[in-house]
């Protein structure tokens, strides 16, 4: 029997395989790859996408980060408030901007920051940084309002095409980072990111960031790095995004066949969508009241292709020891690292496999 995986890429290069051949032979051909004709047409694209004025495409999703963070030019060492339930990335981001991850616990439903410990912190924070996580936004709104004049950042590396109240992922903050690593919904062929923002001296000042702080070759305003997005990732980029509002709409009645599949199952608790979110489920992740680990193992031995995402909370990891929490500090996010399954999603994914998903889910769930 065939395994169904837990992203399926190539189903994805399927589709759009003519369409990029046929553009990495025109750079291929142009010479003309960092940067050039290609990536501006998506930068357009990108930000037009978002409902933002400029995006900057990037090497790296943690390089737009901590470029946006940077272009903000906050005070060394200045608290940036974000959720304990996230990547690493988004934490190494703050601390490689020269800054201090502040980290709040997230809300027991949705897994999305706490606002009200969010906005405890805001009188001695310098910035606040909401992770979209899974596919759904943060509770934007009412973040902007605790937040109380502070830069808020989005980071929006899981939510290419979600919105909140109809308003689009990356248009809500001051900046916003995105990334596009492969497994993403818009996802490249190899790393690249991306900024996003309505300010013009932002976007100015990530792209003097992102190219040594050059605006003019060999004359160098600022101190910066090379984070810059190549032509072939852009060629893949402009090709998927013609296609993410069709891809997106598939992962949702993905999801809801999901929701009826596993409605009924006992020891599990589904992921829940936040009023005035328009998600587009980036990740689809159960949560599991016990043994989790052992149902995993079962479904990978049913050839089931699911994971496990942030086992390891950002403040238990051994790289931010330095931050001062032991276990019990973010009592939510830890137990969303013990219970959360992440099953089979993408906009290919057949109803046939998701009920072979459900049914091996159930059967695993019947033998802890």
């Amino acid at each position: 029997m065939t395994n169904i995986p837990l992203v399926d890429l190539h189903a994805a290069h399927a589709e759009i395989a003519e369409e990029v051949r046929a553009g990495f032979d025109a750079v291929l051909a142009s010479g003309a790859y960092v940067k050039g004709p290609e990536v501006a047409a998506f930068e357009r694209e990108y930000a037009a996408f978002c409902g933002a004025g400029h995006a900057v495409g990037t090497a790296n999703g943690t390089d737009a980060l901590e470029m946006a963070l940077r272009a903000l030019e906050l005070a060394p060492g200045g608290g940036v408030v974000l959720p304990a339930n996230t990547f690493v990335a988004t934490a190494e981001a703050v601390v490689r901007a020269g800054l201090r991850p502040v980290l709040v616990d997230v809300d027991e439903e949705h897994l999305l920051i706490d606002v009200a410990q969010a906005a405890d912190r805001v009188p001695t924070a310098a910035a606040l940084l909401p992770v979209h996580l899974n596919g759904q936004l943060a509770p934007m709104e009412a973040l902007l309002e605790a937040a109380d004049g502070l830069p808020v950042v989005e980071d929006g590396a899981q939510s290419q095409g979600a919105t909140r109240h109809g308003r689009p992922s990356g248009s809500w903050g001051r900046i916003s980072a995105t990334s596009f690593y492969p497994g993403k919904n818009l996802g490249a062929y190899g790393d690249a990111g991306a900024v996003v923002t309505d300010d013009a001296a932002l976007a100015e000042a990530v792209r003097l960031l992102g190219d040594h702080g050059s605006a003019r070759k060999y004359v160098h305003e600022r101190f910066g790095f090379n984070s810059r997005m190549d032509a072939l990732q852009a060629v893949v980029l402009r090709a998927k995004l013609r296609r993410l509002p069709a891809w997106n709409e598939a992962r949702r009645a993905a999801a809801e066949r999901y929701d009826k599949l596993l409605g009924g199952l006992d020891g599990i608790t589904l992921p829940r969508t936040l009023p005035g979110n328009a998600h587009v489920w980036h990740l689809y992740a159960v949560r599991v009241d016990r043994g989790r680990d052992g149902v995993l193992a079962a479904l990978q031995q049913a050839g089931i292709g699911a994971g496990v995402h942030y086992p390891v909370p950002v403040h238990l990891q051994p790289a931010f020891r330095h931050l001062g929490h032991g276990a019990g500090a973010f009592p939510v996010t830890e137990r969303a690292a013990g219970q959360l399954l992440t099953l089979p999603l993408f906009p290919q994914l057949t109803e046939a496999q998701q009920t072979r998903v459900a049914e091996a889910l159930a059967a695993a769930l019947r033998r802890r």
